[in-house]
């Protein structure tokens, strides 16, 4: 189970390091990947895109140097409200394409939260 959870973990941090970099360091690539990038402000895309990038960092981390291990399942958590934001966000945009992915990524955000608490 051990190893599950670990794999989880680390598809987890890959998504959120994927999408973290690209709004937060490639903001035009995020607006060319993602039509609302265009309708938000810039300085809060990166915001998001900085806490995304420092959940992964706290859902690895955290639990793999044993320093402080709750911080995983707490970044865990922070990462899937931050997700269900973005799902309502898109569900009022009528962007119903995006929402699979978000739907995925809560399922795995708090299935590492509950195992890890």
């Amino acid at each position: 189970m051990n190893i599950a959870l670990w794999i989880v973990q680390g598809v987890v941090a890959l998504g959120f390091v994927y999408s973290g970099w690209l709004k937060a360091f490639r903001y035009e690539k995020a607006k060319e990947s993602w039509g609302w990038v265009k309708d938000v402000p810039k300085a809060f895309v990166v915001f998001i895109g900085l806490v995304e990038l420092l959940g992964a960092l706290g859902i690895i981390l955290p639990h793999a140097t044993n320093i402080a291990p709750v911080l995983t399942p707490i970044a865990a958590t922070g990462l899937a409200i931050i997700v269900l934001c973005g799902a309502i966000f898109h569900v009022k945009r009528k962007e119903y394409r995006e929402i699979g992915v978000n739907i995925v990524f809560i399922a795995l955000a708090v299935i590492v939260a509950s195992s890890r608490f």
